[in-house]
């Protein structure tokens, strides 16, 4: 895409299942308006919930792919995960950070895609982690297990600019935290 760092930030939001990725993208849009959700291509069913995205069939999404309507794309939890370069290049051209949940493995990809990128890797105690997968009920027990699993795994190598954002308690104070890390210069909002 571009490596120009006049544009707006594209902050990649990661972090494992339950962590409250969606929640804190959410509170991070209301607290700051220069900051935007990117919404994603999802092979995921419409009734799923969840976050707000574009749901597709996988026939949907590859002839998205073969398009090249996508800045990024992967494979997930049996999903496909797609990042319009259109809505990206909008929204970064208007001056907005742009907020994208990502998969850790795309995020030496992205770095280079996109060039001004941020890395917030948002995590919890493995209780909350727990509690949350529960409460939200997409998975069976036996796909809470596995997204639990993988929540200690580690973020690949070569990347910069990753910053650590603990969610395990209010929703507020990881607002505040993620805000500094993005907004560096910016005095804390009440």
């Amino acid at each position: 895409m571009t490596d120009d760092i006049s544009l707006g930030p594209v902050i990649a939001i990661v972090g494992p299942s339950g962590v409250g990725k969606d929640s804190l993208m959410e509170a991070l849009v209301a607290a700051e308006p220069r900051l935007s959700l990117l919404k994603r291509v999802i092979t995921r069913a419409p009734e799923a919930g969840g976050e707000d995205y574009t749901p597709v069939t996988e026939a949907e999404f590859a002839q998205r792919e073969a398009a090249g309507e996508f800045a990024l794309h992967w494979s997930a939890h049996g999903l496909l995960y797609g990042v319009p370069a259109a809505a990206v290049v909008a929204q970064r051209a208007a001056g907005r950070g742009v907020l994208v949940n990502f998969s850790r493995a795309m995020l030496v990809d992205a770095q280079d895609v996109f060039g001004n990128f941020v890395i917030l890797n948002v995590t919890a105690s493995p209780e909350v982690l727990a509690a949350r997968l529960a409460g939200r009920g997409r998975e069976s027990t036996e796909e809470q297990a596995k997204r639990l699993a993988q929540a200690s795994k580690p973020l690949p190598e070569g990347l910069h600019h990753v910053h650590q954002i603990d969610n395990s308690g209010e929703l507020s104070a990881a607002v505040q935290a993620a805000l500094a890390v993005i907004y560096p210069d910016q005095p804390e909002r009440a």
